[in-house]
């Protein structure tokens, strides 16, 4: 038997895609979020990044306003990453926040109120694991206290929140993290708050402690959950990066391309996943060019797909074509179709792949009312015999191509 999802967890699911954004003092440096470990930075120049901290660029509406261009539906803000060093204000916990800096600002609330404005869901980011904090190593129970105060602070001074987004335990998988009482206070400060712990790199998908409500896929691709049996329904998150690094790294331009992003998205709606998306954001808060463009440009996917992308779920229906996938909503379903043709003269147009040809659904239950091209509501020919649909699915007129095209399957009423 398979659970019925809690309502924070199923309305999380219906958000489909969020943003990521890593942003801290190692922004300033412009080589990547690990680069006071990897690159061994010493403590005087790393405190440079602390003393000229000003966050002048930090617009939160305009962020949030770029999320919501995107088709983003929440968005995931380092509050404090491993360097330790906070965006909020720690109150007393810690010199080593935004309020002994320059900037003297709290930039959680600003970020919070920008989401609340704009209806975007604000979730934070919460490192376990810190560099920096002699007690991490020296007294393990004494930094946990240090930690949980730290996401007291986070759950009774913004409001409602979206949820935890907790990263660093598999520093040490052998400690006893306390985890219980951890998650205790936050279920107690804030009862609809998601609570994701990444597993990490090597651990992907794996589910943990019982209160966890969506497992992880950082930078890989995720699987169908089996939730047969579960004690709880548990939703899933890919979280990636637009090129290798989470923190902004100004030499890194492996950057994915829209079509790379859009088919990871819809892979991640296939088997009921949310999608997560980074950007790292500049020394002092601003967003990079590239960051906005690639956004601006997958938005106008999204907006096409938005029928089905965020409340349509995975069905069995099976597809003839390996990439190609359907969700359901309500009694419509929706096909979503990989690499079509751009149509052409043969002298204009270069053929990217050609998949024109032989497309079917096994497993259509009711009488097809119609099948239409969601981009532009065309009418696709088809044919249907007993639980199998046969359709032409044409590739992009001159002038448009959406990378993934999307059929709306109507059933008849009266089925």
């Amino acid at each position: 038997m398979i659970p019925v999802p809690e309502k924070r967890i199923a309305e999380f699911e219906n958000r489909a895609f969020g943003m990521f954004i890593h942003w801290g003092l190692y922004s300033s440096l412009r080589q990547g979020e690990w680069t006071l470990n990897i690159h061994k930075i010493p403590e005087n120049k790393y405190r440079e990044c602390f003393n000229n901290f000003t966050a002048e660029d930090f617009d939160a509406d305009k962020i949030v306003s770029l999320a919501k261009k995107a088709g983003m539906k929440y968005i995931t803000l380092t509050t404090r990453h491993h360097d330790g060093f906070s965006l909020y204000d720690t109150r007393g916990l810690s010199n080593y926040d935004v309020m002994h800096t320059p900037c003297k600002r709290d930039l959680i609330k600003e970020f919070v109120d920008a989401c609340n404005k704009q209806d975007m869901l604000p979730m934070f980011y919460h490192t376990t694991l810190d560099w920096i904090h002699p007690d991490f190593d020296k007294n393990f129970d004494a930094y946990l206290e240090y930690l949980r105060k730290s996401v007291e602070i986070l759950c009774t001074h913004y409001g409602k929140i979206g949820g935890l987004w907790f990263d660093g335990n598999w520093s040490k998988r052998g400690a006893d993290w306390k985890l219980d009482e951890l998650y205790g206070m936050i279920h107690r400060l804030q009862p609809d708050a998601m609570i994701i712990n990444n597993t990490g790199l090597s651990e992907q998908g794996k589910t943990g402690h019982p209160e966890i409500d969506s497992v992880t896929f950082e930078q890989g691709q995720a699987t169908p959950m089996n939730r047969e049996g579960m004690p709880k329904y548990v939703t899933a998150e890919m979280c990636q990066t637009m090129n290798r690094h989470w923190g902004i790294a100004e030499y890194d331009i492996d950057y994915k391309s829209p079509r790379q992003m859009i088919e990871r998205l819809t892979h991640a709606r296939k088997v009921g996943a949310n999608y997560l998306l980074n950007i790292g954001l500049d020394a002092q808060g601003g967003i990079t060019k590239m960051s906005e463009a690639l956004l601006e440009t997958i938005g106008i996917w999204t907006n096409m797909a938005k029928e089905s992308l965020y409340e349509g779920k995975p069905c069995e229906l099976i597809c003839s074509h390996q990439k190609d996938f359907v969700l359901k909503k309500g009694k419509d379903y929706f096909v979503y179709v990989h690499d079509l043709n751009l149509l052409g003269p043969k002298d204009v147009v270069a053929a990217y792949k050609s998949t024109t040809e032989g497309h079917c659904i096994k497993g259509i239950t009711g009488k097809v009312k119609s099948m239409k091209w969601v981009d532009n509501n065309e009418e696709l020919l088809f044919t249907q015999k007993e639980d199998i649909l046969s359709y032409r699915a044409v590739g992009f007129y001159y002038g448009r191509h959406y990378i993934v095209r999307i059929a709306k399957i109507e059933i008849e009423e009266n089925e």
